[in-house]
């Protein structure tokens, strides 16, 4: 057993599992959105809770589990926080209502954190300096393919077995991956002791708790008041004023052991590449929210429907990864990066340029395979490039930062874009129901009206069949109507948002150091030599 815990492919397969099972969670919920909105009979904003409840914890705790790891050995880490998540995955399944499964939601978001950042100072403890690209490239490529096959996979679950298996699902794979932790990953600790700035966490939890809640829920009240004189940009910016009072905490710490060393920052890779992560986190769920509603509740589709024909984008960037595997390794990452994230939004575009209330559901084919191929020249070179040149002290922190950016960028898009899709919603179901109106009897019209424009005040119901409106049986198929094409109306602009960070990412990566890492790279070597 010995020489099998010590075998660093045994270790890394166990890893990739962990990671895959967590960020597969990610997305494998969001083709179960229109089914938990009928199942729980849940609203919009319930259900972007039900998204960010998860991601809100994830990205909070990433730094905190990482100095954990610092602490009582990254290997416990992992397995305590595979323990949580698949406790977690069971209650979500047994989920009664929509309050039920947002605080589940959340206790999984916690068992992501605790072992997501435990993966890259293992990796840099276990695989020699000249292997370590190989070893990153493994372990990106299987999270970004983790979050393409999720839509897959949870279409095929909710279709046979009901939305509550995209969570059952993980009993099985959470208990396996435990167990391999435990026996296959070397228990590795630095020695040295370290500390916790319970303050920070504190700080930065409360800050990004005000921020995402007033734009998740700014639509339902209408961007006023929340609760007596309490309104919703108070509360967005008082949770501004505190992110910022997290940053100055954290600055005047930075000789202890602060969340956030700034001396990570110093390296400009990593810098840059954090920001590609947050573009990268946001551009997923900033994409898939929408897209998924759509399939499900504009053009009908059933969940696997959905499901497969987003395949042809896992399949596509499970081709470009092999390709871009090989090529990293003679060429700098960024070469292969920049190309990527712009053909990345050019796919993203064409699809949102193809979306109709009545398009086939093979108008997508283009656009799915174009930003599958271009994911698989993202997710193989980014992580590379950002730990390249770290020094290996700081990988632990520099784990919990690259996690954490990439999803508070996740956590951002389900508000942001969350926020946007509910607002041209608004606007949208108003002015198709004014037009539709005219179609109906002079004494309906106004009540066919007020019951699309009132929509956002008791939250938007938007899963599979649904129009957003009670009305009587004989206005449904010209409800339905309204209600279809004002999502498209909706859904085409906000996709623009997650499109246009992409392509910032991509310019930003044009000022990544292509050269000098060779003396960096020999440093670590010598480094590792002597200890």
């Amino acid at each position: 057993m010995t020489n099998v815990r010590n075998h660093p492919m045994a270790a890394l397969t166990v890893l990739v599992l962990a990671m895959f099972m967590t960020l597969l969670d990610l997305t494998i919920v969001n083709i179960a959105i229109p089914s938990i909105l009928d199942g729980l009979h849940a609203t919009l904003d319930q259900v972007l809770w039900v998204l960010n409840a998860y991601s809100l914890l994830y990205a909070v705790l990433l730094i905190t589990s990482a100095r954990l790891g610092d602490i009582y050995g990254p290997r416990n880490l992992l397995a305590a926080g595979i323990a949580i998540f698949t406790a977690a995955s069971v209650l979500s399944g047994f989920a009664q209502d929509a309050t039920q499964l947002i605080a589940a939601r959340a206790l999984q978001g916690v068992g992501a954190a605790v072992l997501a950042p435990q993966g890259m100072p293992l990796m840099m403890s276990i695989f020699p300096v000249e292997k370590r690209g190989a070893a990153f490239a493994a372990y990106g490529t299987a999270g970004g393919l983790a979050v393409m096959a999720g839509p897959t996979l949870g279409g095929l679950l909710v279709t046979h077995f009901g939305w509550r298996w995209i969570f059952f699902v993980n009993l099985p794979i959470g208990l396996l991956t435990f167990t391999l932790a435990l026996l296959l990953v070397p228990d590795l600790r630095s020695g040295r002791r370290h500390r916790l700035d319970l303050f920070g966490v504190a700080l930065a939890t409360l800050g990004l708790l005000g921020v995402i809640f007033g734009l998740i829920e700014g639509q339902r009240y209408e961007w006023g008041a929340v609760y007596g004189p309490i309104t919703i940009p108070e509360i967005v910016a008082a949770g501004l004023a505190v992110l910022v009072l997290f940053l100055v905490h954290q600055a005047r710490h930075q000789r202890g052991e602060p969340l956030i060393p700034f001396a990570v920052f110093k390296d400009r890779n990593f810098t840059l590449m954090t920001l590609v992560m947050a573009a990268l986190g946001f551009a997923m769920l900033g994409v898939y929210l929408p897209l998924t509603i759509y399939l499900q509740s504009v053009l009908g589709l059933s969940a696997i429907d959905a499901g497969i024909t987003i395949a042809a984008q896992p399949l596509a960037m499970m081709f470009a990864s092999g390709v871009a595997a090989a090529l990293v390794q003679k060429v700098h990452g960024k070469y292969l990066l920049i190309p990527g994230l712009l053909l990345f939004a050019a796919g993203v575009g064409y699809i949102d340029w193809a979306a109709h209330a009545d398009s086939s559901r093979w108008s997508f084919l283009p656009g799915l395979i174009a930003s599958g191929l271009a994911l698989g020249f993202v997710w193989t070179p980014v992580f590379s490039i950002a730990t390249r040149d770290l020094k290996p002290e700081l990988a632990g922190v520099g784990s919990g930062i690259v996690n954490t950016i990439q999803e508070c960028g996740g956590v951002l898009a389900g508000a942001a874009v969350g926020a946007l899709l509910q607002n041209r919603l608004a606007v949208a179901l108003h002015d198709r129901a004014v037009t539709a109106s005219a179609q109906l009897p002079p004494d309906v019209r106004e009540r066919f009206v007020a019951g699309f424009s009132h929509a956002a005040r008791t939250g938007f119901e938007v899963g599979a069949g649904q129009t957003g409106a009670s009305l009587p049986p004989a206005f449904q198929e010209i409800a339905h109507f309204v209600f279809t094409h004002a999502f498209v109306d909706a859904m085409r602009p906000t996709m623009l948002l997650p499109i246009a960070l992409v392509v910032v990412a991509a310019a930003a990566t044009g000022f990544a150091r292509a050269t000098g890492s060779r003396r960096a790279v020999e440093v670590l070597s010598q480094q590792e030599a002597v200890a």
